[in-house]
């Protein structure tokens, strides 16, 4: 995957076919400590010890589309390229948590990409799913849950294209707003 949010994509929809209702995304930015730090959290239904374990391989799979499964195997390969590693914990019928730790000034670090394009898509195209995104860079944090908005728009339906450029720029925006200071 060329980009980091389309590694936070891959996983929110794994989080998605889980039947999660929540899912919790964090990227902490630690210029002092160099690094870059994803979180990705559920409430989904969650995965035994065994599968925790499998998923690591890329030619593990419960997609019966296709017989590979490389999304966590190259998030994976790609945060120990960058001097980092993967963690991911998971009990049955509670949910997963993925985080991915990288070495923020690793010359191979990939761009975290459109990652407000990602979050505001996932919030309008899965509206019955709350998404929490949280955003941090030195002093600048940013904290956004799709719920809020919801209860704002009240009749309006967040799935307009309206509402998910606004969304769209909101975030960006707001993750952008440390740089500008």
């Amino acid at each position: 995957m060329k980009d980091l949010s389309l590694h936070i994509l891959d996983i929110a929809h794994n989080s998605i076919s889980a039947k999660a209702t929540l899912i919790h995304i964090k990227v902490l930015i630690k210029s002092s400590s160099d690094q870059l730090v994803i979180s990705i959290q559920d409430n989904g239904s969650g995965m035994i010890q065994e599968k925790v374990r499998a998923i690591t391989d890329p030619f593990f799979t419960t997609r019966t589309t296709r017989k590979v499964g490389p999304g966590i195997p190259l998030l994976l390969q790609k945060a120990e390229e960058c001097g980092g590693a993967l963690l991911v914990e998971s009990e049955l019928g509670k949910g997963t948590t993925i985080k991915a730790n990288f070495q923020l000034s690793h010359i191979d670090l990939p761009e975290l990409g459109n990652l407000a394009g990602v979050i505001s898509g996932l919030c309008c195209s899965y509206h019955q799913i709350q998404f929490i995104f949280e955003f941090e860079e030195g002093e600048n944090e940013f904290r956004f849950d799709n719920s809020e908005i919801v209860d704002a728009l009240g009749n309006v339906p967040i799935n307009t294209p309206e509402v998910e450029i606004f969304i769209h720029e909101m975030i960006h925006k707001n993750m952008e707003a440390g740089k500008n200071e």
